[in-house]
């Protein structure tokens, strides 16, 4: 399996890559007022309006900073009624893939109820790489409402 690492602030973690699209320079986004903090905004994605979650933000309480390698992964989030939401994932760093297998991927034994999107862990050399679970990452019902939109394929 492939997977794409990105950090958030000093720590790093990974997304299989299976779920991507495309990562895209960051751009400029419209913010959307109630909505919670670690939604960046929005912007059109070739004609589409998608949501963009702050990783950063969103794992570790504080924004992406700005630097070149600063990305926007566009993902096909999986919804339960089997249709695909793209979404927006804006992170740091976001400049490096690696080749693993399942077996390479760890029970991390803690689990956190607010971040259930969290799951294992990759030992790399001399790196500790936590997975992201995206079909995990809006799954209580407080977070649906950002995936309402009219990103199916």
């Amino acid at each position: 399996m492939l997977i794409l690492l990105f950090y958030a602030g000093n720590d790093l973690y990974a997304i299989d890559s299976s779920y991507i699209v495309e990562v895209i320079p960051r751009v400029s986004l419209r913010k959307v007022q109630q909505v919670p903090e670690y939604v960046a905004g929005l912007f059109n994605y070739r004609g589409v309006v998608l949501p963009v979650i702050d990783l950063c933000h969103l794992i570790q309480g504080s924004p992406c900073k700005s630097h070149l390698s600063t990305r926007i992964m566009i993902v096909k989030y999986p919804r339960q009624n089997e249709s695909v939401q793209y979404l927006g994932l804006m992170a740091e760093r976001v400049t490096e893939t690696l080749s693993i297998s399942n077996k390479d991927i760890r029970d991390s034994s803690i689990r956190v109820e607010e971040a259930p999107y969290l799951s294992g862990t990759i030992v790399d050399e001399k790196r500790i790489i936590q997975c992201v679970q995206l079909e995990r990452l809006f799954s209580d019902e407080r977070h649906t409402y950002l995936l309402m939109g009219e990103g199916n394929s």
